[in-house]
């Protein structure tokens, strides 16, 4: 209990962060969104009516101060623009961008672990050379890059997949799924490379453990011995690093998003950058930050299940 509260208080001490220093980045950002909303024809009255109907003339401390009272109390606030609630925003196009981080986790799990595995069984071969030239390669480079070169390779070239688009679930399962293939694809050729490494540098370890020695000397097939009895105890850093990639998960969608023109999270951020609108801005970085702290305390907690000497630490700490 003690380990949960302190984690907790943790929590808000980063949403406070977060969302203080996004409030004051972006009043300092150029222009004004009461002269967009007033229009070119506006007067100097009109524009300073605007101002003071959005609290806009108020100091930023006080504002800050009466949008998190908002916030506590589940008010998300309305878009400058458009009127709609935040929440609202928020809800409607969170699946989409989760859809998109699922799928790119997916993926770059089910090329990492059997990299992972394969790479640390024939740790110095010809395989495990191979296999990290390719990661090297893929994780230097930019998600946008590969992004464009999936595009041209498979839309462009084969016709096998579109380059922009996406399709709700309600068109069915195959529709939804096939425009997001190329950008989860972008995030996982990225991500993988991480996780391999990791899950390799614990699971060589591993393997000169004694009791994986036994399973040896009992005729345990290798499928078993890697499978059954070497990647649990391997897998502690690689959950660890699960949950720290959401932020490179979250950063990486707002970019393909805006790339392969889907309805998510970080289109509707780049959007309300490009419009000024700051309410909407604070909402989504706030959400933002919220994911990434519940994931990690996720992970935190997934330890206890790993490993039961975790367990017994924390309920004796």
């Amino acid at each position: 209990m003690r380990y949960v509260i302190g984690r907790i208080q943790r929590l808000i001490i980063v949403l406070v962060i977060v969302t203080f220093t996004t409030f004051i980045l972006v009043n300092v950002l150029p222009g004004d969104v009461a002269y967009q909303l007033g229009g070119i024809e506006a007067s100097e009255e009109q524009i300073a009516r605007i101002r003071q109907g959005l609290g806009l003339d108020q100091p930023v401390l006080l504002r800050y101060v009466s949008w998190v009272s908002d916030l506590l109390r589940g008010d998300w606030g309305h878009s400058l623009l458009t009127g709609e609630s935040v929440w609202e925003m928020i809800a409607h196009r969170f699946p989409v961008s989760m859809q998109l981080m699922l799928m790119a986790q997916v993926m770059a799990l089910a090329v990492a672990i059997p990299a992972g595995l394969a790479t640390a069984w024939l740790a110095g071969g010809w395989l495990d050379k191979v296999v990290t030239s390719i990661g090297f390669a893929t994780v230097s480079m930019p998600t946008f890059l590969i992004a464009i070169l999936l595009i041209y390779l498979f839309s462009l070239h084969l016709g096998w997949l579109p380059a922009t688009g996406y399709e709700p679930m309600s068109e069915g399962l195959w529709a939804n799924m096939r425009p997001m293939i190329l950008p989860a694809a972008s995030l996982a050729l990225v991500e993988w490379t991480v996780l391999m490494r990791t899950l390799r540098a614990e699971m060589i370890g591993t393997l000169q453990e004694n009791y994986i020695s036994l399973a040896r000397a009992k005729g345990m097939s290798n499928l078993r011995i890697l499978f059954a009895h070497a990647l649990r105890p391997s897998s502690f850093s690689t959950v660890t690093i699960l949950g720290l990639q959401v932020a490179r998960l979250l950063s990486g969608a707002i970019i393909l998003e805006q790339i392969f023109g889907i309805p998510g999270l970080g289109r509707m951020l780049i959007h309300a950058v490009y419009t000024r609108d700051f309410i909407v801005i604070q909402g989504c970085v706030t959400f933002f930050a919220l994911v990434y702290v519940l994931m990690n305390f996720i992970v935190d907690l997934a330890y206890a299940w790993l490993d039961p000497r975790v367990r017994e630490r924390r309920a004796h700490g």
